[in-house]
């Protein structure tokens, strides 16, 4: 039996961002779906996340999940078997961009919820495609499933995180970079420096996808991630 598979969502996002992966993996391995809501800091999170994860696991994250999966392989480097990154950066955020978060912060306290997300959610970060408009509407449906004071932690925890470098060169299990060829958030060049940090990774950028290839291309992420899957361990 394959060591259980740890997946962690997206900002505002919840299982249903890996509904495709769940549904083919889920066959032969045991797939868990772990929230990234509770801590208005990474390490927070990922401290709750620890406590109530298996023993040893597999972990996969897209963006924010993704930077979760860093930190509890910077905690616990030999409870995690291997490590998927999905459209992310290992970067603490940069002056502008945490300071971009506050006003958002501050219209969401003040009941302007939907119009944020609107901001935050953008067709411009998926690829164009005849699925485009669906993967925006159930992007929106998990947000406002979540709701403002979700994305008020998330965003707190984001403006406040680490640098990750370091963590990824000391990674010494199998790891997977992947992300989509059209991520205007965060563009292939970062996949391909955050490849680089890290010994024996590989690095899947999947065209004809944006920021979210778990939906935008499910089978080909779905593919990727049982080949990772599939990799044997990394001696240590």
């Amino acid at each position: 039996m394959k060591e259980p598979l740890v997946l962690l969502p997206g900002m505002m996002c919840d299982a249903r961002l890996f509904g495709p992966q769940i549904a083919e993996l889920s066959c032969d391995t045991a797939v868990m779906v772990a929230p990234v809501t509770k801590g208005e800091r990474i390490e927070e999170i990922a401290s709750t996340l620890l406590d109530i994860l298996p023993k040893r696991f597999a972990l996969a994250g897209l963006s924010m999940g993704a930077v979760v999966a860093m930190e509890i392989l910077r905690r616990a480097p030999d409870r995690v078997t291997r490590i998927a990154l999905m459209d992310t950066h290992p970067l603490a955020e940069t002056p502008v961009i945490a300071a971009n978060r506050e006003p958002q912060i501050v219209k969401v306290r003040s009941g302007r919820f939907t119009e944020v997300i609107r901001d935050e959610i953008s067709p411009s970060t998926l690829a164009s495609g005849p699925y485009r408009n669906e993967v925006m509407n159930l992007v929106t449906e998990m947000a406002q499933t979540l709701g403002p004071e979700i994305y008020i932690r998330q965003a707190r925890a984001m403006q406040r995180r680490k640098d990750q470098q370091a963590t990824l060169r000391r990674c010494r299990v199998p790891a997977l970079v992947l992300c989509g060829a059209h991520d205007t958030l965060f563009p292939v060049k970062r996949h391909e420096f955050m490849a680089e940090l890290i010994p024996y990774a590989q690095l899947r950028v999947l065209e004809g996808s944006g920021h979210l290839p778990t939906l935008e291309q499910p089978d080909e992420t779905t593919a990727a991630l049982r080949d990772w899957m599939e990799q044997p361990y990394v001696l240590r």
